[in-house]
C-alpha cells in the first residue's frame, strides 16, 4: 500500500511538535532542578554554619557534638532537596520516602550496637562525667581519658597501656572520677609495736605532714589509731592533697614516715619468722 506523503508529513510534524513540547517541558524542569540543587546546597551550608555558631555560644557544649548535629541538619536538607528534584521530573516521591524509611529501619536494626554507642557518646559529651586528661575508673576499666568520640573513648592506663572502650560500656556503669573535684583524701597506715609511745608516733606523722607543702592545711591533717593487734598498733595519717599530687605525695610521705619513726626510735615490728619445716623421714 503506497504511503501518502501528505499524511507522513503531518505525522512527522506532529511528532516533532510533541518532542519540542517535551524538550521545553523537561528543559524547564532541568533548569528548575539545577536551581533547586544550587539553592539547596547553599541553604544546607548556611544551616550547618549557623548551627555550629549557635551551639558554640552555649558554654561547655562539646565541639564534637556541634559538628555532629550540624552535619545531620546539612545532610537532612540535601536529602530533602534531592527528593524535591526528583519530584520535578515526575518521580513518585512518596515511594522514595517509604523506601528511605525502610532502608533506615534495616540499617538501624543491623547497626543496633553501633547506634547504642553513638547515643552513649552523645550523652557522655553532653553530660561530661569525665573530660580529656581526667583519671577515671568505670567497672573494670581504669585510666586517663585521651579522647572521647561518638563511638568509643580512648584511655591510657597507669602502666601505659592503650584502651579503646565502647561508649555504651562506659555509659551503663557508675563512673569514679578521681580528678573532677580537684582534691583527694589519702590515708597512710603504719603498724608499730604496742610497746611504743602512741602519742609520739602521732606527733611524728603530723610533723611530716606539716612540713609537706603539697598537703592541704584545710581540712587539717589528723593522726589516729586505726586498729589494734595482739602486739601491734596501726597509726593512720589522714590528709588532703590535690588530685594531681595524690600518688607522689602518698609515696613521699610513706617513705618519710618510716624514716621519722627510725629517727625517733619507734619500731615497726617484723613479721614472725617462719617455723622450720621438719625434715622428711628417711625411708
Amino acid at each position: 500500500m503506497p504511503i501518502d506523503p501528505q499524511n507522513a508529513f503531518l505525522s512527522v510534524q506532529a511528532g516533532l511538535a510533541q518532542l519540542s513540547t517535551l524538550i521545553v517541558s523537561y528543559s524547564f524542569s532541568a533548569i528548575g532542578a539545577v536551581i533547586l540543587l544550587i539553592v539547596g546546597y547553599i541553604v544546607a551550608g548556611l544551616a550547618e554554619r549557623s548551627i555550629v555558631a549557635g551551639l558554640g555560644h552555649i558554654h561547655g557544649f562539646d565541639a564534637t557534638l556541634r559538628h555532629f548535629f550540624s552535619k545531620i541538619v546539612r545532610y537532612a536538607i540535601l536529602i530533602l532537596v534531592t527528593i524535591m528534584v526528583l519530584g520535578q521530573f515526575g518521580v513518585q516521591t512518596a515511594s522514595i520516602i517509604a523506601a528511605i524509611g525502610a532502608i533506615g529501619l534495616a540499617i538501624g536494626l543491623a547497626l543496633q550496637g553501633t547506634l547504642q554507642n553513638i547515643a552513649a557518646g552523645i550523652m557522655l559529651l553532653a553530660l561530661r562525667p569525665f573530660r580529656i586528661g581526667e583519671s577515671v575508673e568505670v567497672g573494670s576499666i581504669a585510666g586517663t581519658i585521651e579522647e572521647i568520640g561518638l563511638f568509643a573513648t580512648k584511655l591510657r592506663t597507669a602502666d601505659g597501656v592503650y584502651i579503646l572502650a565502647p561508649n555504651s560500656t562506659l555509659w551503663n556503669q557508675p563512673v569514679r572520677n578521681f580528678s573532677r573535684n580537684g582534691v583527694r583524701r589519702s590515708d597512710i597506715i603504719l603498724s608499730i609495736g604496742s610497746w611504743n609511745d602512741i602519742d609520739r608516733a602521732q606527733k611524728a606523722l603530723l610533723a611530716i605532714a606539716a612540713a609537706e607543702r603539697r598537703v592541704k592545711r584545710e581540712p587539717a591533717p589528723i593522726a589516729f589509731v586505726s586498729t589494734l593487734g595482739d602486739s601491734t598498733v596501726s597509726i593512720a595519717l589522714r590528709y588532703w592533697t590535690s588530685s594531681a599530687d595524690f600518688f607522689a605525695t602518698q609515696t613521699d610521705l610513706t617513705k618519710r614516715a618510716k624514716q621519722e619513726f627510725d629517727s625517733e626510735g619507734i619500731s615497726i615490728p617484723l613479721p614472725p619468722p617462719e617455723a622450720p619445716q621438719p625434715e622428711a623421714r628417711r625411708q
